[in-house]
């Protein structure tokens, strides 16, 4: 799990009513040793800060499973939503409830080069 920590994403001035720090802790607790939780710097999704990334598990991955990315995280209860959803498998292996999936946003565009590149 990518956890998005830059410019706007654990911004105090942003969003001044979260615990940045204590989302990381929080992830960390609720998934143990088995989940690498890892900040990022921004993942060029400001607009839907605080934004993390759940990678498919690799035999996930094999079998066509892609990274769903979160947007708006700012609550505890959208944390353990998530953080239950990983450890029921994640991407490929679990169903998002409806309610997750509200979170799910769209990945920024890959950035493709111009003529003059």
């Amino acid at each position: 799990m990518t956890v998005c920590r830059d410019c706007c994403c654990g911004s105090v001035s942003k969003h001044p009513g979260v615990d940045h720090d204590g989302q990381i802790e929080r992830l960390r607790a609720a998934l143990g040793p088995e989940c690498r939780v890892r900040t990022s710097s921004c993942l060029d999704v400001c607009a839907q800060s605080n934004v993390l990334v759940v990678q498919p598990a690799p035999e996930a991955r094999r079998a066509g499973a892609r990274p769903v990315w979160f947007g708006l995280v700012l609550d505890d209860l959208v944390l353990d939503d998530i953080a239950g959803w990983v450890k029921a498998g994640g991407p490929g292996r679990a169903e998002l409830s409806a309610v997750l999936e509200l979170s799910v946003i769209t990945p920024p565009a890959p950035e493709r080069p111009g003529p003059d590149d």
